[in-house]
């Protein structure tokens, strides 16, 4: 259901004609995208390879085939391993743009592989900007307790970096959609949210290697 929540709520901000005006608005009116999903530590799937998005009849191809692809599933989050499986993925694919994105989104911290924020750094020294979308959560985290308080603060510490790197938190799976469009926006605009994530003397920011096994 998570999945599919996540998936979805991708399908429908990638089709937005807000989306599509922000593409359309950059100094190339198009992008390249590639979307993948992943689990633990050797788990990732390349679920649609690079493809142009430059109008809506593109757009529209990319969400369609990414709602009829296949699910795949599988346990533990591994933030770290998504990105270093993303990285090497920018290079020799057919595609020359301004700036290297990466879009996390995800319902938990890092707890499994390498330390999520050395994944994070090594990224960012070869040029790639890292943005996320935590999805805020109460659910059991799969070894007995809650998911982790101040997941958006995690992201903000933890995983997103890079030159105008930002979080935009969905307030929960229901939110998915929502945030997602907006983070969209914000990203392909190459705006960033304003104002930035600010923490607060209450909301303490969990420490990078939480979970890590």
């Amino acid at each position: 259901q998570e999945a599919t929540l996540q998936r979805d709520g991708y399908v429908m901000a990638l089709t937005h004609p807000k989306v599509i005006a922000a593409i359309r608005a950059g100094a190339y009116g198009r992008i390249a995208v590639t979307y993948i999903e992943w689990a633990g530590t050797n788990f990732q799937n390349t679920i649609l390879p690079w493809r142009l998005i430059e109008d809506a009849k593109s757009a529209q191809n990319f969400a369609s085939a990414l709602s009829d692809a296949v699910f795949t599933r599988e346990r533990f989050t591994s933030i770290s391993g998504g990105i270093e499986y993303s990285v090497p993925l920018f290079d020799n694919n057919g595609f020359e743009g301004t700036r290297r994105v990466i879009d996390v989104s995800g319902d938990g911290p890092n707890n499994r592989g390498r330390y999520v924020d050395d994944a994070r750094d090594r990224a960012v020294a070869k040029g790639i900007i890292i943005n996320g979308l935590p999805i805020l959560n109460d659910r059991f985290d799969g070894f007995g307790g809650q998911n982790l308080p101040n997941l958006d603060l995690y992201y903000e510490k933890c995983v997103i970096g890079g030159p105008g790197s930002f979080v935009v938190a969905a307030k929960d799976f229901g939110d998915f959609a929502q945030a997602v469009l907006k983070k969209l926006i914000l990203e392909i605009a190459d705006l960033g949210p304003d104002p930035r994530l600010v923490p607060v003397a209450e909301r303490i920011a969990p420490p990078c290697d939480i979970g890590e096994r």
